[in-house]
């Protein structure tokens, strides 16, 4: 009988989050760089390329790939020959792994997880807790599978009841673009298959913890129906010309994970859950001689990449900007914006509308007239960071509040990631608006363009406070312009068409 100890179950998951919040598996990155090598579409190259500057930045650094640090996830495997030497269970082991890592002073990780999920929504301030899955297997270890997994793509998760004559190939087809762009993509798919619908999103979600491998099996061919679908799914996706981050291009996915499992004879449950850029799971075994060691890997691994915005790019002072600025700028141009802006998310709005509701005005300091909001909730700085990793939020969630920033309070722009609905993009051409998209999944690049940081309201909010950040060169894409010509719209559909016709 082997003995497992507290307290290498708590320092372990906590070691195991803090190594995952800034080192990609290292078969992702080198899969993401196959995908920037390949790359046709400059707009996703470019993007591409951040991420990749990104991780490495990480991994030198030692700071969060991105400012969502994700909400976490532990497949347990508890071998029958075992026990542990406490009366603590292995939930409230895992919880305290992961208030552990997430209050680390040498580098905080951003606490997102509210109870209740409907109501007030109070931010728990452990980041727990962690969704644990356990199952009692043979032997005398404990294996933990460990994934701290952002809201962005968590939020596209998708599942249906199909009939057994339904295509799975099919319906992946159809599902996906509807997921628009919040996923970050290039990143994995993971598809469960079988049992009952609960069953199918367990599959789904274990699947991601499986090695980047697809071209591996391109290689030496299927031998068997699952590889057979996986090949056939990568081959369907990456056709849509989705590309990196919605913009259009030749790798929407790097891999296709798929888990089976038997089913009722007249069901076909099937699940679909995402990973975005910032890819985060790590793998170990408890034996009872103590905690998880994690080495750290080579940084050879990582290419070394330069950004170059090139020579089009528009340098643009926000402090200045005018409507009419505004107005030439066309979807798809590169700028580099310098000047003060102020963020928001979900929360900081909701507020927002309650004091409109209630006839009550902004708090002191939050004035958008004239100016851009950045949506986005950075993670806490350390040493002589102004702020931590700031990456954007998915904008498609600000969408039902953008005819009330735009008409009450005199916003001229707003920058996030992904696409926009379509009656935004309406609201945003007749108010001669704009939308710009920053990279998701390179936060901490994105961070080092934030010269200052200020909470200017709403603190109580911790992460979704509205900010006063000053930045000076911050990469950006004009996703929307004020004609209302939206690139997560033209950028697949050329590509998509690219890609039909390079295969005739």
């Amino acid at each position: 009988m082997t003995t497992i100890k507290t307290a290498d179950v708590i320092n372990s998951v906590a070691d195991s989050l803090q190594f995952i919040s800034y080192y990609h598996p290292v078969d992702f990155v080198q899969a993401m760089h196959r995908a920037y090598l390949n790359e046709k579409s400059k707009a996703a190259k470019d993007a591409i390329a951040q991420i990749l500057i990104n991780s490495r930045m990480c991994a030198l650094g030692k700071r969060p790939i991105c400012q969502d640090t994700g909400i976490v996830t532990a497949f347990v495997k508890v071998g029958m020959n075992c026990r542990f030497d406490s009366d603590k269970t292995l939930q409230q082991m895992v919880d305290e792994g992961v208030e552990l890592a997430y209050v680390n002073p040498d580098n905080p990780l951003r606490k997102s997880i509210v109870s209740p999920p409907l109501g007030a929504r109070i931010n728990t301030g452990t980041n727990g807790p962690a969704v644990v899955h356990l199952e009692l297997v043979a032997g005398d270890t404990v294996e933990i599978n460990i994934a701290a997994k952002g809201g962005g793509s968590e939020n596209k998760s998708k599942m249906a009841m199909l009939t057994p004559a339904d295509s799975l190939v099919e319906w992946v087809k159809q599902t996906v673009p509807a997921m628009g762009a919040g996923w970050c993509p290039p990143g994995m798919l993971g598809i469960g298959i079988g049992g009952t619908i609960d069953k199918a999103m367990c599959l789904a979600k274990e699947s991601l913890m499986d090695p980047v491998d697809i071209h591996e099996l391109q290689e030496r061919g299927p031998t068997n129906y699952l590889e057979e679908l996986r090949l056939e799914i990568f081959e369907a996706v990456n056709s849509l010309g989705i590309g990196a981050q919605g913009l259009g291009g030749l790798t929407t996915v790097l891999d296709v994970k798929i888990r089976d499992f038997p089913t009722h004879a007249a069901s076909l449950p099937v699940a679909m859950i995402p990973n975005c850029a910032a890819t985060r799971h790590i793998h170990f075994t408890l034996d009872g001689s103590g905690p998880a060691v994690f080495e750290p890997p080579d940084i050879s691994n990582w290419p070394e990449l330069v950004f170059e915005a090139g020579e089009s790019v528009k340098k643009v002072s926000l402090d200045s900007i005018t409507k009419e600025e505004i107005g030439s700028w066309k979807a798809g141009d590169t700028l580099l914006l310098s000047g003060k802006i102020l963020t928001g998310r979900d929360a900081a709005h909701k507020r927002i509308q309650q004091l409109f509701e209630e006839g009550k005005p902004l708090p002191d300091g939050v004035d958008f007239n004239g100016r851009f909001i950045y949506y986005v909730g950075p993670v806490d700085p350390v040493g002589d960071e102004v702020v931590g990793p700031a990456g954007p939020t998915t904008s498609t969630r600000m969408d039902k509040y953008t005819d009330m920033m735009l008409s009450k309070t005199g916003l001229y722009g707003m920058i996030g990631k992904a696409e926009r609905g379509d009656t935004t993009i309406e609201l945003i051409r007749n108010h001669g608006a704009v939308y710009l998209m920053a990279v998701g999944g390179a936060a901490y690049l994105v961070s080092k363009a934030i010269r200052d940081s200020r909470v200017v309201a709403f603190e109580d909010l911790g992460m979704e406070a509205i900010y006063e950040f000053e930045i000076e060169d911050m990469p950006v894409t004009v996703a929307v312009d004020s004609n209302g010509e939206a690139v997560h719209k033209t950028g697949p559909t050329f590509w998509q068409k690219e890609i039909l016709a390079a295969k005739a």
